[in-house]
């Protein structure tokens, strides 16, 4: 037995006071300044203890990853879906994947309630949840050759559950899609920097995916310098395109981007997985964690001031400006991915586990890739909430609540306890070189304020504008990189449903089946966001509201999903792990869903909002957010849709799980009737290291295996 020498006790007490020491300040203070280092140290501190101890507790004890039990992607290799792809390459795919809107737009949204309850709720969350699902569904997948989380639950649960569980991961899957791309359309419209260099970044990609395959296999760390110069290239000369008579070029109407965005997602979706979807991902991880690591040394160089109240007024009163509700359920259904989300567990059950070289690298993708969001997460909180209160509720609050000038909106925010001059709000907008910041809704303007405030304190205040641009952009690179992999796992979901009617559909790479599903799963979301970019208030504008709770319901049917298969497998004494979770994030979500369907205040209750439009259609009036009478019919359909769509998707959740319990119970009673769909074990032919640094062992064992045999 291995025993800690007294250099990694130094070490790992040295971790523990640090982490200590930023929540004991975040706890505590009142009344004084409290410096934003503080946070990222308590962040930093939890994460690194979080996946030292408690995620090689979950991947050595409890579930028994297996170094010579071969995965998918080696058994099952076509060079299509299925490919062992180098741990490292991976990670930066899995990550780049998984980290979409949520993190970055969730905590901003998030902190008109304080930084407190976010902080709490981002950390603790992914370690003791969001980072233990993702692991758990990415191993248990990888034993099932890769299996989509719908079909495992078909096949795990029974029929009825996991049909249950099949409809709603497809229907949530669509919505998270369709949200992802209006973010990026918001983003890029009139923007031909951003959409320079994003484009840029799909030849650059193939060139990275040839390289690897044909050119110089193996060598990651070449094409690594190769593509992160290559990348950098394309952010310089975006800024140069963008102030050069080629700016027309890329300056694309909302609508032109939707078709690109469409044409997009369907190719990255049937092309090889190794050609552009791998290395593409790869490449924005290092510009996605370039920035977040930055943004970190930032606050630790310039050491902002968190102007934000740890806890505000409204996480008590509910009636916040930038969205309605108590603190309890609807910060945590608002934060989502930094701390817990259901989009990741198609992931984890979509093309990473039919990537994967060995099952002992399942805790540094499922759970390392998990903290890393975390992480962006945090920084996000961080940038909404060092600027300064006034101008952030100026930027959130809707237009209805503030009005259109700088005057009024300044007086409205005063009366909300948060003073800012009109000349304050008016300077705030020159600074970035936009004609107005109010009402900027959505979170990333906000984000991107923040960004600039502290990169401008390093750089100087003269670049505040370019870095404010360039987190725009930066937001952008990091949506489309979930929207790619998100095509394509819902063409798993959906080969997977069809295949249980038509067998051929069974084979992912069947060609005409991966086909015909991109093409259907790409029109499903490509025209609720041609709808909600023509319609303000229609298309994908009609299910935003509900992307957070439908995304924390999707995470339910995982934690049930992997609960179950913790008891079927013999697992039963640490069903806690992913059990106690599945309680927390079912009570929350259920909550959530019960007072977005039947509260009595409009702001909150779906039903409640479509009679009070209903009667103010009746009586001739418009009400805000409308414009027209025919934007109040709009507001009634959609709040009559949502209202139904939500109690659905919670219907179809209490099924599933109530369906995985009798199952559990059943599995306690009688073991013998349980059955198991794991693949036969066939051992591993591959060497590669379980984390990013191989041990000596590991080394040892690729130096023995590489050596001459013989006499």
């Amino acid at each position: 037995m291995r025993t800690a020498n007294v250099r990694t006790i130094v070490i790992w007490t040295l971790v523990a006071l640090v982490g200590a020491a930023g929540w004991s300040v975040l706890a505590l203070a009142r009344g004084e300044d409290v410096s934003a280092a503080w946070m990222v140290a308590a962040a930093l501190g939890s994460y690194a203890i979080g996946y030292r101890f408690y995620s090689k507790f979950i991947a050595y004890k409890v579930l028994k990853v297996d170094a010579t039990r071969a995965t998918p992607a080696e058994r099952l290799n076509n060079g299509i879906d299925f490919h062992p792809t180098d741990r490292r390459v991976l990670l930066g795919h899995h990550f780049a994947a998984i980290a979409g809107a949520g993190p970055l737009v969730g905590p901003v949204l998030a902190a008109q309630m304080g930084y407190l309850p976010g902080t709490v709720w981002i950390i603790a969350g992914v370690i003791f949840a969001g980072a233990v699902q993702d692991m758990v569904v990415l191993f248990f997948s990888t034993r099932r050759d890769g299996r989509s989380l719908g079909q495992m639950a078909r096949e795990e649960i029974g029929p009825f559950g996991g049909a249950a569980a099949l409809i709603a991961a497809f229907a949530i899957m669509i919505i998270l899609l369709g949200v992802l791309a209006l973010v990026i359309v918001n983003a890029l419209a009139a923007s031909p920097w951003g959409t320079f260099s994003i484009a840029m970044t799909i030849p650059i990609a193939l060139l990275m995916g040839f390289y690897l395959r044909v050119l110089r296999p193996g060598r990651v760390a070449e094409v690594s310098l190769i593509g992160v110069g290559l990348l950098l290239l394309a952010l310089v000369a975006g800024r140069w395109v963008a102030e050069s008579s080629w700016a027309g070029a890329f300056t694309l109407a909302p609508s032109t981007l939707v078709v690109w965005l469409v044409a997009y997602g369907f190719i990255a979706s049937i092309l090889p997985v190794w050609m552009l979807l791998a290395p593409r991902d790869y490449l924005s991880t290092f510009m996605k964690i370039g920035t977040i690591a930055l943004l970190a040394l930032g606050v630790v160089v310039a050491l902002p001031t968190l102007k934000m109240d740890a806890v505000t007024d409204f996480a008590s009163r509910g009636d916040g400006p930038v969205f309605a509700g108590s603190l309890f359920p609807f910060v945590f259904i608002t934060i989502a991915c930094g701390a817990l989300s259901g989009f990741h567990s198609l992931i984890s059950s979509g093309t990473t586990p039919k990537m994967i070289q060995k099952e002992t690298q399942v805790r540094m993708i499922g759970y390392g890739s998990m903290l890393m969001e975390s992480s962006v997460a945090i920084m996000a909180l961080v940038a909404a909430s060092i600027i300064d209160p006034g101008l952030y509720f100026a930027m959130n609050a809707p237009a209805g609540a503030i009005g259109t000038t700088v005057e009024n909106a300044s007086q409205v925010v005063t009366g909300w306890g948060y003073s800012i001059s009109p000349a304050e709000l008016a300077q705030a907008a020159k600074n970035v070189e936009e004609a107005t910041l109010l009402s900027r809704t959505g979170g990333a303007p906000t984000l991107a304020v923040g960004v600039s405030e502290i990169f401008s304190k390093v750089t100087g205040g003269s670049l505040r504008a370019f870095w404010y641009h360039f987190a725009i952009m930066f937001e952008a690179l990091f949506i489309l990189t979930a929207l790619d992999a998100g095509t394509r796992v819902g063409r798993f979901m959906l080969q997977d449903m069809l295949g249980n009617v038509y067998r051929p559909f069974k084979n992912i790479s069947w060609k005409p089946g991966l086909v015909l599903t991109s093409a259907i799963v790409c029109a499903l979301w490509g025209y609720f966001l041609w709808v909600g970019v023509h319609e303000p208030l229609g298309g994908i504008n009609q299910l935003f509201p509900i992307f957070g709770i439908s995304n924390q319901l999707l995470a339910a049917v995982a934690l049930a999903v992997c609960t179950t298969l913790l008891v079927k497998s013999g697992r039963l004494k640490w069903a806690w792990i992913t059990g106690i979770p599945l309680v927390w994030d079912a009570t929350v979500t259920l909550t959530a869903s019960f007072q977005k369907v039947f509260s009595s205040d409009p702001k909150v209750g779906f039903f409640k909002q479509r009679s009070v439009f209903q009667d103010a259609i009746d009586d001739g009036k418009v009400l805000p957010p409308a414009k027209s009478m025919d934007d109040m019919h709009t507001v009634v359909t959609n709040s009559t849709v949502d209202g139904v769509l939500t109690a659905v998707l919670a219907l179809l959740i209490v099924v599933v799980i109530a369906d995985a319990l009798r199952v559990c119970v059943r599995h306690l009673r009688r073991p013998a009737l349980s059955t198991l769909s794991e693949a036969p074990y066939v051992e591993s032919k591959i060497l590669a290291p379980a984390g990013l640094i191989p041990t000596r062992e590991e080394k040892e064992e690729a130096r023995d295996a590489a050596a001459p045999t013989g006499v």
